[in-house]
């Protein structure tokens, strides 16, 4: 991307790809710079904490973490800055993500992690524009946009069944 990120996703592992891919086309759409990276709680420990330290220095505004399994990444990248970190879990694991996303949202007293639902990318990129929109009036706007666009598929949606009802029925 050409400008400046503000956003880092750090991926917990390669196998979450297909998250970072949804998170990434989400900001994107907000035309919200990003980087992405991939470092490991567990097997890249350095990296993950030195990326979260630096991250301010570059730049960065928010962090999204996706992690499955004991998901301490959210938690590790948290710990080592003071930027917002978005935990998304990722479904691993015989638990289905259940697992992760307890180990997000139970972080100590002191280090807190915002977190999404098991597998929704989409909101945490969303909860990270939600967030710099605070401080960015253009962002803000494009925001309200979607939320109104939302609102309309919903009203779409009732008139439609509310016809095939009355069609149907009456």
């Amino acid at each position: 991307m050409g400008k400046k990120p503000r956003v880092g996703i750090v991926l917990g592992s390669a196998s979450d790809r297909s998250l970072g891919l949804e998170i990434a086309q989400t900001l994107t759409e907000f035309e919200l710079p990003f980087e992405l990276v991939v470092a490991s709680a567990h097997r890249t420990p350095a990296k993950a904490a030195l990326y979260a330290q630096e991250a301010a220095a570059r730049g960065l505004k928010v962090l999204i973490a996706v992690a499955g399994l004991a998901a301490h990444l959210p938690g590790v990248l948290a710990a080592a800055t003071t930027l917002p970190v978005i935990g998304v879990p990722a479904v691993s694991g015989t638990l289905g993500g259940l697992d992760a996303l307890l180990a997000i949202a139970q972080m100590p007293a002191g280090i807190p992690v915002g977190c999404v639902g098991i597998a929704n990318g989409r909101n945490a990129a969303l909860l990270a524009v939600a967030i710099l929109a605070a401080f960015d009036h253009n962002l803000a706007r494009r925001l309200k946009t979607y939320r109104q666009e939302l609102e309309a598929k919903v009203e779409a949606g009732e008139k439609k069944l509310l016809a095939e009802l009355n069609k149907n029925f009456t």
